[in-house]
């Protein structure tokens, strides 16, 4: 396939949405750092957050150019490592908390971070997300190839890999925000391989039966259920009527940069999970509006992208949509009150450098790979251009 220009869009919206949330981050900043003094006894300066949202936009810049750059035929070759070295970093992380580590700090029982002092927090599952796409893509493209799509062979590694993961997340970690990305990727490149319906309905029903034993299995979680049903207490409906209290102060407009009320301690987790909501208030409908446009604009981008590449390549692509696609859906859902309260950050807005840069890495290999996607020759023979190939089409589900 003759290389040609990436899909820049994918890039211009990469680094936009990166902007506005260091806008965000600038404006809710000294709020968030005059709160957390107060309120815990810190000593953070007016401008502690918005620096370290520009080192990870920085970082994450860095990661996007990275991974543009890399051959992805190279990094397809360290697939099988990348998962490895994911799942070792979630091990050591379940075995440090268990240990009562300082290096892992835990709430609600589960320790989702390793504490790299001055360098900040470290969260391993993130790279387990990257792990997970690479290796299932690199998986399905092999034995695609082989004519072996729905043998043992390439079904009991492709499970063992996601239950593994799932395990560490979802059961250890008590991390069921970051367990859902991580069922979308994993369903989403099994339903594009065009695998048999049958298995893919198998792999549904058991997935389905993980997420609903891990929810009645966890008292925090069954708490967010009554909650979103209705029946919880006043204390645990603070945070969702907050987020909505934000959101409906916003109104058409917004209140304006700088002048959020609910950044100021009312909303929990306001420059992380529920930054949505405090954008809705600073930004108003217009500014929301505009975002999940951007959002949508991208996603389909990415989508089209994985329309006109071969499998393997195809597969990680479909990977970054359904990662990129389901954080951003839980997160606004949770946020005007669609589905139950989870944490789980918004992609590259949200507070915080491993989710940010991570993903900022993904959408710089499809970029990349967009440079390389088949593209159609109308009213003309093949043959009478070189180097160019027709395009790759779909069928009803995968690549054909």
């Amino acid at each position: 396939m003759r290389k040609h220009k990436s899909d820049r869009i994918i890039s211009v919206l990469t680094f936009v949405l990166m902007a506005i949330g260091l806008v965000v981050i600038f404006a809710i900043g000294p709020q968030r750092a005059n709160f957390m003094n107060s309120a815990y006894g810190t000593d953070y300066n007016q401008n502690y957050f918005f620096i370290h949202q520009l080192i990870s936009v920085i970082i994450s810049t860095a990661a996007f150019i990275i991974a543009f750059k890399l051959p992805y035929e190279k990094l397809s070759q360290y697939a099988k490592i990348i998962i490895l070295v994911g799942l070792g970093m979630n091990a050591i992380l379940a075995v440090l908390g268990w240990a009562g580590s300082s290096l892992v700090p835990c709430q609600l029982g589960g320790c989702r971070w390793i504490n790299l002092g001055f360098l900040g927090g470290f969260q391993p599952a993130e790279l387990l997300k990257l792990g997970l796409v690479l290796y299932l893509a690199n998986l399905v493209g092999r034995y695609k190839k082989e004519g072996k799509l729905e043998t043992r062979d390439f079904l009991q590694p492709y499970a063992i890999i996601a239950m593994i993961s799932l395990f560490f997340v979802v059961f250890l970690q008590k991390d069921l925000g970051t367990g859902v990305a991580m069922v979308a990727i994993i369903l989403a490149i099994l339903y594009m391989s065009n695998i048999k319906i049958g298995y893919f309905l198998v792999a549904l029903g058991i997935l389905l039966a993980g997420g609903v034993f891990s929810i009645i299995s966890s008292p925090h979680r069954m708490e967010r259920m009554f909650t979103f049903s209705g029946e919880g207490n006043s204390d645990e409906n603070y945070h969702i009527d907050n987020a909505k209290m934000a959101i409906g102060t916003g109104g058409f407009l917004g209140v304006g940069i700088g002048n959020s009320v609910q950044a100021t301690g009312y909303l929990p987790e306001s420059i992380n999970d529920s930054v949505f909501a405090v954008m809705g208030e600073t930004f108003g409908f217009v500014g929301l509006a505009l975002i999940i446009g951007i959002f949508t604009i991208l996603l389909f981008r990415i989508l089209k992208t994985a329309t006109k590449l071969e499998t393997e390549r195809s597969m990680v692509a479909i990977g970054v949509f359904a990662w990129v696609g389901m954080q951003m859906i839980v997160n606004i859902a949770a946020m005007i009150g669609l589905i139950p309260l989870t944490g789980i950050t918004l992609p590259l807005l949200s507070y915080g450098g491993t989710s940010m840069m991570f993903i900022a890495f993904s959408l710089g290999l499809v970029s990349q790979l967009s440079c390389y996607t088949g593209r159609e020759v109308k009213n003309e023979s093949i043959s009478s251009r070189r180097g160019i190939r027709g395009t790759y089409y779909t069928g009803s589900r995968g690549i054909a």
